[in-house]
């Protein structure tokens, strides 16, 4: 599994700035190694972000997505102390959740 992602949110005018950076390779299975086999895919598909447990973002990637994606939105609202959770699934069924909380 990898690293855990690196999540920011800062609450500021009455809104909040989420950045997000997640740790993933995201093959798109094009690519070849050093001996010419191809790669196999592994890319995230499913991208979930919650702000106290309501989502406010549900996204789906695929394979053109680059290694280690970033996210940066915006939400109206939120305040500091709120929690910020962000779950992903990728196309091997492997899942990871990381929370963070509002600055």
């Amino acid at each position: 599994m990898s690293e855990p992602s690196r999540i920011r949110a800062q609450f500021q005018g009455g809104k909040t700035t989420v950045r997000i950076l997640m740790n993933h390779e995201m093959e798109s299975g094009h690519r070849k190694d050093g001996s010419g086999k191809i790669v196999p895919s592994w890319f995230i598909q499913e991208v979930t972000i919650a702000l106290n447990g309501k989502v406010v973002l549900d996204a789906g990637f695929g394979p053109s997505v680059s290694k280690n994606p970033y996210l940066l939105f915006v939400i109206k609202g939120g305040k500091a102390g709120d929690k910020l959770s962000l779950s992903w699934k990728d196309n091997r069924g492997q899942t990871r959740t990381d929370e963070a909380s509002v600055a």
